[in-house]
């Protein structure tokens, strides 16, 4: 499925969903036999779509290598719910503003994905949001190493969708990465950009989705 992926038809394409509120995707959609863990920790990110003139991207954190989770990983602005936060929305404009230093009055919510569920425990529910330039960004220095922006189209076409997999205490675990130049997106955030890649112009997640990677080079840190 080929689309025009402007402001205007990403904004009709999300009003006109119907999501099923009983479906979740996360780590198991290629992992069927993972457990998912009964306690979950409520969390938001926000999927922010630049409207540049020329084209949509989409933007990314970088986060720095000193933290206890996650180093130096490629993630979506977000983090778990906080007691005085009104829902996930909510959290995810918060969290935008605390890591990358953008108001939310510069973004439009646009619609919300299904919740996405990660092996380490938590319910992330990713917000996606328009923005429109110009904007100026102050990044968190102790948490974000550096902001980027990837081309929507780039992230919408399956010829960039990669199946690795990993050992994890002892055990295999497949998950997906969409390599962008150096970068390289992979784990729960890569899982959700294919979450809104099935949204928009795919059919679903594929449990039998092998396009797997040949390189050598592995996920960096842990997931």
């Amino acid at each position: 499925m080929t689309v025009d992926l402007t402001p205007d038809w990403l904004i009709d394409r999300f009003r006109s969903l119907d999501l099923d509120p009983e479906m979740q995707r996360g780590d198991h959609d290629l992992n069927p036999g993972m457990t998912v863990l009964d306690d979950l920790t409520p969390a938001a990110v926000l999927v922010p779509l630049v409207a540049h003139a020329a084209r949509v991207t989409t933007l990314f954190t970088q986060r720095t290598s000193h933290l206890k989770h996650h180093a130096g990983q490629i993630s979506f602005p977000g983090g778990h719910a906080d007691p005085e936060d009104d829902d996930a929305v909510d959290t995810a404009l918060r969290e935008m503003e605390e890591e990358v230093g953008l108001h939310r009055r510069h973004i439009r919510v646009i619609g919300q994905l299904d919740p996405y569920i990660t092996r380490t425990g938590f319910s992330v529910i990713p917000v996606v949001g328009l923005i429109e330039p110009p904007f100026d960004v102050a990044p968190d220095p102790y948490e974000v190493e550096d902001v980027f922006e990837v081309p929507l189209d780039f992230l919408m076409n399956p010829a960039n969708h990669q199946r690795h997999r990993r050992e994890v205490n002892g055990t295999r675990r497949d998950f997906y990465a969409m390599p962008y130049g150096e970068r390289f997106i992979w784990g729960a955030t890569a899982g959700m950009v294919k979450n809104l890649y099935d949204v928009l112009v795919g059919g679903g997640p594929d449990p039998n989705f092998r396009r797997d990677f040949q390189g050598a080079r592995p996920a960096p840190g842990g997931d």
